[in-house]
């Protein structure tokens, strides 16, 4: 699933080319998503122009002159940014088309991603409103993990990827940044440190915005709206790399499952 990472690298790379222009009109080819998509959007985003881009979270905003987009990606969806007349392959179930001449294509093998229209404050949105602090965001500090995990007997791990928490973290980057912070992904959340979470709250913050640098992660299809791949996958020091040395201390890394996702640590240096 695309984390907060590659959702953000996609929403960068499409507000270039589609940042102010106005919609010609939405070519719908699959409605059957995560939830289905309206028939009547194609008549309500006609003749709208895109005024503002955001992401909250693993969602994209699209905000037009009516109303906002919301986008999410699912498991397996991409956002591509195409020549209108480019051929459409397998899976690709939606097209925005602009005046300019320009296409944005939403390609979801299995459809597990959405698209939902709002006419109100998107942030207040079910979807969008019980989501826990931007990690990127100026409130989000060790200071407001501790405070949030106070009496946790849960998982550290499975801590930091609520996303009722946290807005965006998945299981890569929550990998990596316990890693980074040294801290064991089975302690308990009420069982660490201000300063510890000081630390957490840092590493957290430092390896998504390493891996939005180097475009997200290639892991299955993950590809950013120019078709590429992310290369964060090369520099990847605890996920996936069961049986392989710890880069600190050539410990084999460990894997071990945590609320039925796959964990990896060294149990050299994040101990309990």
């Amino acid at each position: 699933m695309p984390e907060l990472p590659e959702v953000e690298t996609i929403k960068r790379g499409i507000e270039p080319h589609i940042l102010g222009q106005t919609i010609d009109r939405l070519e719908i080819r699959e409605h059957r998503l995560r939830w289905p998509v309206p028939r009547e959007l194609p008549a309500l985003l006609r003749a709208r122009r895109i005024v503002a881009l955001a992401r909250r979270g693993k969602y994209i905003l699209l905000g037009t002159d009516g109303g906002t987009l919301l986008l999410h990606l699912g498991m397996s969806g991409s956002l591509r940014v195409t020549p209108k007349d480019q051929a459409i392959s397998k899976h690709d179930h939606i097209d925005v088309l602009f005046t300019n001449g320009c296409c944005l294509r939403y390609h979801d093998p299995r459809r597990f991603g959405a698209l939902v229209w709002t006419q109100d404050n998107p942030l207040q949105h079910p979807l969008l409103a019980s989501l826990g602090r931007e990690p990127l965001d100026g409130g989000f500090s060790g200071a407001y993990l501790y405070a949030a995990a106070c009496g946790l007997k849960t998982s550290v791990k499975n801590f930091i990827m609520d996303s009722h928490i946290i807005a965006g973290v998945g299981n890569i980057y929550a990998n990596e940044a316990l890693y980074r912070a040294a801290i064991d992904p089975r302690r308990s959340a009420g069982q660490i440190s201000r300063k510890r979470y000081r630390r957490l709250a840092e590493s957290i913050r430092w390896v998504l915005i390493r891996a939005i640098e180097l475009g997200g992660t290639t892991l299955r299809d993950f590809v950013n709206e120019s078709g590429s791949p992310g290369y964060f996958q090369q520099t990847l020091q605890a996920y996936g790399r069961e049986g392989l040395p710890c880069q600190r201390c050539s410990t084999l890394i460990t894997r071990v499952r945590l609320g039925q996702r796959s964990t990896f640590y060294c149990s050299r240096c994040q101990q309990r």
